[in-house]
């Protein structure tokens, strides 16, 4: 089958094909003497696998170990099991961080009069480089500084 029709029955769009192609996680399809990339049951069944390891979140890279294990047969579950629960690990640091993220934007909004005076603690917190004095500040894409997510503001 074609990569069209690859990516309609495995749920990987075809620029997502050509992307896993080039940096190896799979192999490159073969060729019909015109180029065109053909696509065997074996490989939509590896971007099946590919898609739902995507769907879970996981990374390129620990797609590629994973892909690893699936095709060794003597592969232990303990390091399937493994990447699993560093990744769940990940997951919940990261529900965490987006959870003491919205409890900052929460408390932000409800002390932000939300009237025509230019006052507005949000803007003051964006602004301040140290945030508003009992506030903490965001630093980097999940997390605020100098807190833990579990301490995250509760208010």
């Amino acid at each position: 089958m074609n990569i069209g029709q690859a990516a309609k029955v495995s749920g990987v769009s075809a620029k997502m094909i050509r992307y896993y192609e080039q940096i190896k996680l799979i192999t490159p399809a073969h060729r019909t003497e015109s180029s065109y990339r053909t696509y065997t049951d074996n490989d939509i069944h590896t971007l099946r696998f590919i898609r739902r390891a995507r769907d879970l979140g996981f990374s390129v890279e620990q797609m590629k170990t994973l892909l690893a294990l699936w095709r060794d047969r003597s592969r232990a579950s303990a390091d399937v099991k493994s990447i699993a629960m560093e990744h769940i690990a990940e997951l919940e640091r990261k529900a965490a961080a987006i959870h003491a993220m919205t409890e900052t934007l929460k408390y932000l909004a409800n002390h932000c009069h939300g009237d025509e005076r230019p006052d507005c603690p949000i803007i003051e917190e964006f602004a301040n480089a140290t945030g508003v004095d009992d506030v903490p500040s965001m630093n980097g894409r999940f997390g605020l500084n100098g807190l833990r997510p579990e301490q995250s503001i509760r208010r």
